[in-house]
């Protein structure tokens, strides 16, 4: 038996074909997946999804009231990242801030946290399997890895009140969560760039650094 991570992503990992041409940016909270889409945008011409936090009627609420707005929350974030998967997947190159294959990370630390009931946990599940069904791998995944005390200080400098007033210990747990799902992740390649000492919003050595490593990858790749 896998882990959990592992069975949800069975039915993405059987999926016949070569996985649509596209890229998926992921990684928790404050680590800068919108600002690398924005440059590879800009750099390599890529097709912008962005995650659906702008108009987001329950976001700020959920943080100040977990139990109650957790399950609405979560099949409001499956709903749109299924609308822009498959707007993505007609497009030959389109780039995705996170995306519908790690939308499990979050249900499941709130279901382990009691914040989601068991029978609410179920029929978000259902809904992801059903959905998942219907997807195919990314081409590549980039997974930005930070610790949790730096995602911790890109939070407070971002300064949105209601990830501000949140408690450290959610971070916490929500980084040691992405950390376990990426373990289990081999739906397909996976670049992983440790980003706790690289500024690549301001720096223009970071951002180059950073660009370098993802055009080697889409060369290996032949993307």
């Amino acid at each position: 038996m896998g882990s959990f991570y592992e069975e949800c992503l069975q039915k993405l990992k059987k999926t016949e074909g070569d996985g649509w041409r596209m890229i998926t940016i992921d990684g928790v909270v404050g680590v800068g997946k919108t600002t690398l889409m924005d440059i590879m945008v800009n750099e390599l011409g890529y097709t912008p999804f962005e995650e659906p936090v702008v108009n987001n009627p329950i976001l700020d609420k959920f943080y100040y009231d977990r139990e109650r707005y957790s399950f609405p929350l979560q099949v409001f974030f499956l709903n749109e990242r299924f609308k822009h998967i498959k707007n993505a997947s007609e497009l030959d190159r389109a780039i995705l801030d996170r995306s519908i294959y790690g939308d499990v990370i979050f249900a499941k630390m709130l279901k382990d946290n009691s914040e989601m009931s068991e029978e609410e946990f179920h029929i978000y599940l259902d809904l992801f399997e059903n959905m998942i069904e219907h997807c195919q791998p990314p081409a590549l995944m980039i997974y930005l890895e930070i610790s949790t005390e730096e995602a911790i200080k890109r939070i407070n400098k971002r300064g949105r009140s209601y990830e501000m007033d949140t408690e450290n210990a959610y971070w916490e747990r929500l980084n040691k969560e992405y950390r376990a799902y990426f373990d289990a992740y081999q739906a397909s390649p996976v670049l992983k760039i440790n980003v706790d000492n690289l500024d690549f919003e301001n720096n223009p050595e970071d951002r180059e650094y950073v660009i370098s490593l993802i055009k080697k990858e889409l060369q290996t790749l032949n993307l």
